[in-house]
């Protein structure tokens, strides 16, 4: 994976390479800034909630498949992994890697999707959507479907960043196929690479709030 490392072409006003580079992270930490205030507030409404209903919350747990949840964990780790590979053939221009590290994180990113979306649609068979059809055998069915409109609320929101994630994957990646000039231009994929941390972040602090706390 030896190469020599990239360099970023000057964009107006930007007169140094140092500068051009701290301005494009720095804008990303502010986006990312916001995205924290974000799911703060769901987490915040989380931890209220699961000690207003606290019974309720053990019971509607025991209804998830943790080994789903474990598995994720697995694939999105190591999708951080590779894109941060991907992120250093970017700086030393590698281009042959760089597509195939890009490729191996979109492919592990979709599998988490697909995972995801295989256990949204066995909540529907057992009727533990929130909603009209919401049936559950517990001492407060209320708060377990309270549970559950936080479970679909909080991971559907994480999925949605996922999605903006590989499609922003999807577009550097194809953008780097057929234009080498891409490869030089390795900030837009430490930009990306924070984007994808912050992505994994978030799912480290809801796998354990959805499938861990919870004695069964």
């Amino acid at each position: 994976m030896t190469a020599e490392a990239a360099a970023e072409p000057l964009n107006f006003p930007f007169k140094e390479a140092a500068h051009q580079r701290e301005s494009a992270l720095f804008g990303m930490w502010i986006f990312l800034a916001t995205e924290v205030l974000f799911f703060g507030g769901m987490f915040t409404a989380y931890t209220v909630y699961r000690y207003s209903h606290w019974q309720a919350f053990q019971e509607a747990a025991r209804h998830q498949e943790w080994y789903l949840g474990c598995l994720n964990t697995l694939v999105l780790l190591t999708s951080g992994f590779t894109m941060a590979l991907a992120v250093e053939c970017a700086r030393r221009g590698n281009r042959g890697w760089l597509l195939g590290l890009l490729t191996i994180t979109w492919v592990l990113g979709a599998a988490f999707l697909g995972i995801e979306g295989y256990e949204y649609h066995s909540k529907f068979g057992e009727h533990l959507v929130p909603g009209s059809g919401f049936h559950f055998d517990g001492t407060d069915p209320g708060g377990s479907e309270l549970f559950f409109v936080l479970y679909f609320t909080m991971t559907g929101m994480h999925m949605f960043h996922m999605f903006v994630g590989l499609m922003l994957i999807l577009f550097f990646g194809v953008w780097t196929r057929f234009s080498p000039r891409e490869t030089a231009m390795p900030n837009r994929f430490e930009v990306l690479g924070l984007y994808w941390a912050f992505v994994d972040i978030v799912w480290l602090f809801l796998y354990p709030l959805f499938y861990l706390v919870h004695p069964r």
